[in-house]
């Protein structure tokens, strides 16, 4: 998959077929847009494109949101390709980029840019100066630049629209298992194991522990089923998100146990993928009676884990 950076006029491109957007947390709605991209430009012998931006426009229009992500560029990238995009164009977003009238945009980088033959998009997309620019707007100007605009239907799954603010308000809850319905993958955090108090060793219960991702989305405190990757080997464990109430913590952090033996991570990239939660956070009196709910979550956690396997087959 070619990475280009900017919109100015590239050649060699056959036949565009593209779409717009964010693409924050590459959810089932968005592989479904995708593939309707990547099937139209097979059919047409084109290349499929997806131009999307960076930084994400809200860390520009609203610097002071605590806004957080799904995804970094990193997997936003990995995703495109996996699904089968030729292209990804990256636009730096800019203040002088976000005043581009509806006009402008079109002709500037999806017509002359671009090149665009077809693009598709959902069916309230908006773009240009203040988002002033409707689909209808969008259709009246492919036909003024030579594109043809392909309005297309929202997913809906389990009573709503799949969508990346839909789950983000899930996993801040906890739901990672119905967030994963959306996604169509758990939803993962991943970072390099650091080293930590050695309490959980004490406990029953070795632990790596990871920094919770600045700007990500971060789930709820408490006790998940989850499953860990180390280098290509996947793991089933269970994670703890949280400040140790029981130990009088302070700082939030990831707490990951691998339940088919000990391992040493320090200084391992991992990744933990999130498939339920098995309870909220809790303050215990004391390591004993916080080690014999340990216990407990394990189990509860290898039951949930198997119930995962089951279904997913994985």
């Amino acid at each position: 998959m070619k990475v280009t950076r900017g919109y100015s006029s590239q050649t060699g491109r056959s036949y565009p077929v593209g779409t717009i957007g964010n693409f924050d947390g590459h959810h089932r709605g968005h592989h479904a847009l995708l593939q309707q991209v990547i099937e139209t430009a097979r059919k047409k012998e084109g290349t499929a494109m997806v131009l999307t931006f960076d930084p994400h426009p809200v860390k520009i229009l609203a610097p002071q949101a605590d806004f957080r992500f799904l995804t970094d560029e990193h997997e936003k990238l990995a995703h495109f390709e996996q699904a089968g995009i030729d292209e990804v164009v990256l636009v730096e977003f800019t203040r002088a980029f976000a005043s581009l009238t509806p006009e402008l945009f079109a002709e500037q980088v999806l017509s002359k840019g671009l090149g665009l033959k077809e693009i598709f998009v959902g069916q309230h997309f908006a773009f240009g100066h203040k988002r002033a620019g409707t689909i209808e707007d969008l259709g009246r100007l492919g036909d003024q630049f030579g594109f043809i605009v392909h309005p297309t239907p929202p997913v809906t799954l389990d009573g709503g629209v799949v969508s990346s603010t839909r789950i983000r308000q899930l996993i801040v809850a906890g739901h990672v298992a119905q967030a994963m319905r959306l996604l169509g993958r758990p939803y993962a955090l991943s970072g390099i194991v650091a080293p930590g108090e050695g309490r959980g060793r004490t406990l029953g219960c070795p632990t790596a522990n990871l920094s919770l991702p600045p700007h990500r989305v971060t789930p709820a405190d408490g006790i998940y089923a989850s499953i860990t990757t180390v280098g290509t080997d996947r793991h089933d464990s269970v994670t703890y998100i949280g400040n140790k109430p029981t130990f009088h913590g302070e700082v939030r952090g990831v707490e990951v146990s691998i339940l088919d033996g000990q391992y040493d991570l320090y200084g391992h990239m991992i990744t933990v993928e999130l498939i339920d939660r098995i309870r909220g956070d809790a303050q215990f009196n004391g390591g004993e009676a916080l080690s014999r709910q340990i216990a407990i979550d394990v189990e509860s956690a290898r039951a949930a884990l198997r119930r995962y396997h089951d279904t997913c087959g994985a």
